[in-house]
């Protein structure tokens, strides 16, 4: 058994059925939407199949599949393992646990721009794993936040197979598209439907709410250099070390595409936290710039 389940259907690119500003600032790492996002897939799972869900039934979540950076998804999840769990508990069932669909390859090309074969051609190259011995024998439940041509989902069940877990299975998404007819690019417009700027991030960023993602990190990095130098010099050191360390993470740093603004903010952290310029000399030499230390 591998059941489809998506909380809301998609049926055209003009009318939504819900707030696609909501979306975007989601997608943008709003921490608020993401929490309402899982609450709302949560109870709506429930609803379609907590009587499936049994005692003896354990069940593992695994939202979509990243490198080191999480997706929005993610924050999308652990929202929706919360309320799950809830629910399990009140009825005696032993609480789901979570898992991680492990990815060895990362780009900056913006996938929701893309047409159904240029996904395919674009993912076909990348590389997972899943732990088959933790596996084995459990429900999997697979969250993402919007299924459009299916491209990913399908990667999952052919690692399914790869990893030969015939395990029972429920892809859920927040949303689905479910008119043919409807480009596949309807996810970048809502991607970018109220972030389409530094500018509009700013609103994002700077609640309490935030929570960093592979999406917003990649925007910053990719910016343009005056932008993102005035968006910068405006964050709390706290901010820019998170993102840094994100940068570092998936390698970002050493793209052609993100390695200029990145080095700016590895300078600038060597400036103003003691810690980043004895992470960037070498010993007994003197301090010197991204470009030139041994992070290069």
């Amino acid at each position: 058994m591998k059941d489809v389940y998506a909380l809301h259907s998609i049926v055209d690119d003009v009318q939504f059925p819900f707030d696609p500003a909501d979306y975007s600032r989601f997608k943008f790492g709003d921490g608020a939407v993401a929490g309402a996002y899982g609450t709302a897939l949560a109870e709506g799972f429930i609803a379609a199949y907590g009587d499936r869900l049994s005692e003896n039934d354990q069940l593992v979540v695994l939202p979509s599949p990243y490198t080191s950076i999480p997706t929005a998804s993610y924050h999308m999840t652990t929202a929706f393992v919360k309320v799950l769990n809830r629910y399990l508990c009140i009825r005696g069932y032993m609480p789901a646990v979570t898992a991680k669909i492990h990815r060895y390859k990362t780009y900056s090309i913006d996938y929701g721009a893309l047409d159904m074969e240029s996904r395919k051609a674009l993912i076909i190259n990348d590389r997972y794993h899943l732990d088959k011995e933790f596996l084995a024998g459990k429900t999997l439940i697979f969250t993402d936040d919007i299924r459009i041509t299916g491209s990913h989902e399908l990667i999952i069940r052919n690692l399914l197979k790869k990893f030969e877990l015939n395990n029972n299975a429920y892809f859920l998404y927040y949303a689905q598209l479910q008119n043919q007819d409807v480009h596949p690019n309807i996810e970048n417009k809502l991607n970018y439907y109220s972030i389409h700027s530094l500018q509009s991030l700013e609103t994002v960023i700077g609640a309490p709410s935030f929570l960093f993602n592979t999406r917003v990190v990649k925007y910053m990095l990719h910016a343009p250099f005056a932008a993102y130098k005035e968006l910068l010099m405006k964050q709390t050191p706290q901010f820019l070390q998170e993102l840094a360390d994100c940068c570092i993470s998936n390698s970002y740093h050493q793209m052609e595409e993100y390695r200029d603004n990145a080095n700016f903010l590895f300078d600038h952290l060597q400036k103003i936290i003691p810690s980043w310029q004895s992470i960037c000399k070498k010993e007994k030499e003197p301090i010197l710039n991204y470009q030139n230390s041994l992070l290069a």
